[in-house]
């Protein structure tokens, strides 16, 4: 939905509708419309129960966020709809900050963040704004909006290549500079100046239109940007030319007197900046090569099985449920689970995991994924936006949309730059007018003031290194939800994991198992005989054990399970039993009889094993014990890598374990943990991840708290963390609540993004550096006469091109185990 803004002539009122959440009775109407009335300056509200919709008429100072705020604290919620428009015409920091405002404007809009390096507005909205509202708030401003086009299937016309109007401009200034370029050797040319004025003037006005009509878009908007910088800059330098020639015509009657010009200067300096936005633009492309790379992962086209009989179909016209056929080497078209068929998948551009992973019936599948040498057939379980792969695709573009909370800086700077430059440039003129009465040089520093003073470089620092910065991390499996957890992550100085399927693999395994008469493989085989037909998790763990030593299951019949005690069957006409040390004692075969097994199993238990006794009665019902099994949850194989890799990067390690005191140590030492919390409820986790907050002696320095977790009972302790991070082995609700989510259950994928995290913010930083660099530096030489209005040019647009190649640096990234060193410097 969007927000209806409905001006009221009588009374000068906005009209708002906001769709409120949660209401079922007349008494949730009146705490509604009594918070609504509470916010000052709003005259009346009407709120409806049947259609859920509050409809409030207020002065155009109330704002939507005081609406929902409102709503909020009567404990209801506003249904609110994220909206995404392309912005063109934005040059500079400043355009952004004009677009946020205008679109701030607009009732019922409650968050903007523009981007400019993927020139893209994203906004949130209540109940009903109607896009052609927001466009026209957008207009408004000087800028142009549109929806996101839809790429075209139709082949496109043939377009000129976008370097032409560089190319253009280049060919026209070069008899310009040729003389410049020859002083150095002694050789004093130039060329008559009506040529330098016929070849300037298509430079200056066709192909530098652009700089005047988005600087006339600026000055009917009350404001100012970089291309009105230019456009006055140059048309200056265009001017005191056009007017030295005309008096050199009026002196001379049409003769060649020599005088000196500057249409070499306004053509310079339109040529290098159409060259830095060429170059930036290009540039700028790469940063959004991961989306593209993932949207290229999408096929149009799946093969639906239907009878018995397979054919092409559109991916559209596939539903849930239907059977899908892949083929070796193509796409998989949907998420699904394996029918039929043996095959392994190559899901290296949606986990970062290069090997090839086997899939047989019963495994997942995910949209996206290259198939092997074998024919798969896939029950079709989500489609479309549902898929994995579109899901990643909208947490990427959510995060590069994003701005991080650095970026505050910028915009507040950017808010005031140009009106500023412009004190700066007409302050030039006058001092240099007055005070050395050489008013052409005074309008040349001016000129080299307006030209080299762009904040294009500050709009496109924070951005570009995000946009690179998320998306090589995409490709390797890291997930950053928002940039605030990319700035956040940064300073991380605490790691908390949960145990089970974080650090561990999440299922049990036969961890140990000792007979009595020390026959280990005749005590498996008959265990595996009582568990053959089991679903119980330690059934499958014996089955495994049995089958990684090759054991052949004996007979076993009447097989069942006894609820809370374990299971019995018959076995060679002997009852066997195998279960919990209660069921033995209530069978007469106390554990404690076994010394040497009781203080094993006791040794076991302290370990965190879970124990299960293998008993059989002889031909007089006397049950004896045969031995003991012990269960546990395996430790990843890289989890104490992924340890000693946070070490290195000076980061503490906490474990949080719902396992007894002597089990939680056990697996912290094995670990290299710094730290642990056992008997840990999930229900108290949240509170554990605070605690652990408040006792971080370096928290003073700044440092976060990360938790990793991955079932439904870590999203509370991800949410409470600074940074959340989630693997994506467990459920969705550990995902939406975490601001990363690892594409696989590695643990060694943390210190990765953190790593990225550090680097990408270290980007931002350098950005922000040279950007503000640039202009501290280059205005005062410009305004001091120190730099000619062409160098001025040269310098903004290289100010630009090499923020955002430093961004790209991010692309070269790697995580830990593709490479045998530490990433990339930065």
């Amino acid at each position: 939905m969007s927000t209806i803004s409905t001006p009221l002539a009588s009374h000068h009122l906005q009209e708002l509708t906001l769709a409120v959440e949660g209401m079922t009775c007349a008494s949730c109407v009146g705490r509604v419309e009594k918070a609504l009335r509470a916010v000052p300056s709003v005259r009346d509200v009407s709120v409806n129960l049947a259609t859920e919709l509050a409809t409030v008429q207020a002065e155009p100072g109330v704002h939507a966020d005081q609406l929902i705020a409102a709503v909020h604290k009567a404990g209801y919620d506003v249904k609110q709809e994220e909206i995404t428009l392309d912005i063109n015409g934005m040059s500079c920091a400043s355009c952004v900050g004009r677009v946020e405002k205008a679109l701030y404007k607009v009732p019922g809009v409650s968050e903007v963040s523009v981007n400019l390096a993927s020139e893209k507005a994203t906004l949130t909205t209540t109940s009903a704004v109607s896009v052609d509202t927001l466009i026209a708030a957008v207009e408004r401003a000087g800028y142009n909006a549109a929806l996101p086009s839809i790429a075209q299937t139709e082949p496109a016309r043939p377009a000129l290549p976008t370097w032409w109007p560089v190319a253009v401009a280049a060919a026209l200034t070069a008899p310009l500079m040729l003389p410049m370029l020859l002083m150095p050797f002694g050789t004093e040319w130039q060329l008559p100046g009506v040529w330098q004025l016929l070849l300037a003037t298509p430079v200056q006005f066709w192909l530098g239109a652009r700089f005047y009509r988005a600087g006339w878009r600026a000055v009917k908007a009350h404001t100012g940007n970089m291309d009105l910088l230019v456009a006055l800059g140059t048309s200056a330098a265009y001017g005191l030319s056009l007017y030295q020639l005309f008096n050199q015509f009026m002196n001379t009657h049409g003769g060649h007197h020599v005088s000196h010009f500057y249409f070499e200067a306004s053509a310079a300096v339109i040529t290098l900046v159409l060259l830095g936005k060429w170059l930036e633009t290009r540039a700028k492309r790469q940063t959004a090569d991961a989306i593209r790379a993932l949207n290229a992962l999408r096929p149009d086209k799946a093969t639906l099985r239907r009878n018995g009989v397979d054919s092409d179909v559109a991916l559209s016209s596939i539903r849930i449920g239907d059977q899908v056929v892949v083929r070796p080497g193509e796409r998989v078209a949907v998420d699904g689970i394996v029918q039929e068929g043996l095959s392994h998948l190559d899901e290296s551009m949606l986990t970062g995991e290069s090997l090839p992973m086997e899939k047989q019936p019963g495994d997942k599948v995910t949209a996206g994924a290259i198939n092997g040498d074998g024919l798969l057939l896939v029950n079709t379980t989500a489609i479309g936006a549902e898929t994995v792969l579109a899901r990643i695709i909208r947490m990427v573009e959510h995060a590069q949309a994003a701005k991080a909370p650095i970026q505050r800086l910028v915009d507040q700077v950017s808010a005031v730059f140009v009106p500023v430059v412009l004190v700066l440039a007409l302050l030039t003129l006058i001092g240099w007018g007055l005070i050395g009465g050489d008013w052409e040089q005074a309008l040349l520093n001016a000129v080299a003031v307006l030209v080299i003073a762009c904040p294009c470089a500050l709009g496109l620092a924070t951005p570009t290194a995000i946009m690179a910065g998320t998306g090589v991390a995409a490709r390797y499996g890291i997930l950053i939800k928002d940039a605030e957890a990319l700035e956040i992550a940064h300073r991380i100085g605490v790691v908390a994991f949960d145990k089970t399927g974080t650090l561990t693999e999440g299922k049990p395994v036969l961890a140990a198992l000792q007979a009595i008469d020390h026959d280990d493989d005749k005590l498996l085989g008959i265990a595996a005989a009582l568990q053959r037909h089991s679903e119980h998790p330690l059934a499958h763990a014996v089955m495994d054990a049995a089958r990684g030593k090759d054991l052949t299951p004996t007979d076993a019949s009447d097989s069942k399970a006894v609820p809370g005690r374990g299971t019995q069957a018959l076995i060679d006409s002997h009852l066997t039993y195998l279960g919990s040390a209660r069921w033995m004692q209530e069978l007469g075969a106390t554990p404690d009889s076994q010394p040497e097994l009781h203080a094993l199993a006791k040794q076991l238990e302290q370990q965190g094993r879970t124990i299960s006794w293998l008993a059989q009665a002889d031909t007089h019902n006397r049950v004896t014990l045969l031995g003991l099994l012990a269960f546990g949850d395996t430790i990843k194989s890289n989890a104490r890598q992924a340890i000693e890799r946070l070490h290195h990067l000076h980061i503490r390690t906490v474990m949080l374990s719902g396992d007894n005191q002597g089990a939680a140590a056990h697996v912290a030492k094995e670990l290299g943990l710094d730290d642990f919390r056992a008997n840990v409820l999930p229900a108290d986790k949240a509170q554990a991840i605070t605690d652990l907050r408040q006792n971080n002696q370096s928290g003073q320095h700044g440092q976060r708290i990360a938790m990793v977790g991955d079932g439904i009972n870590d999203a509370p302790a991800l949410a409470a963390a600074d940074v959340g991070i989630a693997m994506s082995t467990g459920t969705d609700v550990a995902m939406q609540a975490a601001g990363i989510t690892l594409m696989r259950g590695d643990p060694a994928l943390v210190a990765d993004a953190i790593d990225i995290s550090r680097r990408t913010y270290n980007k931002i930083r350098q950005n922000l550096f040279w950007a503000f660099i640039y202009n501290i530096v280059g205005i005062p030489l410009a305004a001091f006469g120190l730099l000619n209005p062409m160098i001025a040019g040269a310098a903004m647009a290289i100010s630009s091109v090499s923020v955002v190649s430093n961004a790209l640096l991010l692309k070269r990234w790697q995580p830990q185990d593709k490479k045998g060193r530490k990433g990339e410097s930065t």
